[in-house]
């Protein structure tokens, strides 16, 4: 099993870069297109959350993205510098009162879209698996 690793600053328009890894994961280890749509969404809102929550943008902190291919599933691993966040009691966001916030969708999203999601580090590492056979 090869892991794959990129950096990048708490920037926002970093995400492109992501959006490339991706990009060429897909290419190189020829992905699904149906688990690629899901890929790309779950893991660039991981990355965005630890951008703009974990390390609130400062651009001296880092975030890491690994990609581990292995026979039957490719998993994510995104890791922030920050102080972490209860990922045990968030706010269900198809909930009445929730529906009208702009924010409070991503983790739901990424549960949604990939196969597993588990947290570590007091919700400063989210790991994303998708089963490709």
């Amino acid at each position: 099993m090869k892991a794959l690793r990129i950096q990048i600053p708490s920037l926002v328009e970093n995400l492109r870069i992501v959006e490339s890894f991706i990009d060429n994961a897909k290419e190189k280890h020829q992905i699904d297109d149906d688990i690629y749509g899901n890929i790309m969404i779950a893991v660039t809102e991981s990355v965005n959350n630890a951008i703009k929550h974990g390390n609130q943008e400062d651009e001296k902190k880092n975030v890491s993205l690994i990609m581990e291919v292995e026979e039957d599933k490719i998993r994510f691993r995104v890791e922030d510098e920050g102080p972490g966040f209860d990922y045990e009691h968030l706010d269900d966001p198809t909930a009445p009162d929730n529906l009208n916030k702009p924010g409070g969708r991503g983790i739901f999203l990424m549960r949604h879209l990939s196969d597993e999601v588990n947290f570590a580090q007091n919700g400063r590492v989210v790991e994303l698996v998708f089963y490709v056979t």
